[in-house]
This record gives structure tokens, sequence and C-alpha cells, in this order.
């Protein structure tokens, strides 16, 4: 699993984990949570994720699997 902070969330359910080494931060949805809502998450709060190619097909990743640690 790899860990990053948040980055950004916005009240549409989705926010962005910055990763130490990666160029661009990374997506993740509120669907993606696992046991932690998204209203309980803050800018800064630490996450442990999986790394996903997006299903859009743009070579673009996103956070899954994401665990408040």
């Amino acid at each position: 699993m790899t860990q990053g902070t948040i980055a950004g969330i916005n009240d549409k359910g989705f926010g962005f984990i910055k990763v130490d080494g990666m160029e661009k931060d990374l997506f993740f949805h509120a669907t993606d949570l696992v046991n932690v809502r998204i209203e309980d998450l803050n800018v800064g709060d630490t996450l442990e994720f999986e790394v996903k190619d997006s299903e859009k097909g743009d070579g673009k990743k996103n956070a899954v699997n994401v665990h408040k640690v």
C-alpha cells in the first residue's frame, strides 16, 4: 500500500492526495473510502491506498481502497 496526505477535498465527494515522489496528485472518490466518510477527512490527513489506472483510459492514476491512517 502507498501513503500520502490529502491535498484537497471538495463538497462533491472527491479529493486529491499528494504522494512524495509523484509529480501529480492522485484523485480519489468517496466511494473508494474504507471505514471512513469523506466528511470526516481534512486537508493534511494521512491516507493509505492502492494506486490504479483510471477507468477513463486517459493514462492517469487514481487512489482506491483508501484508508485513513
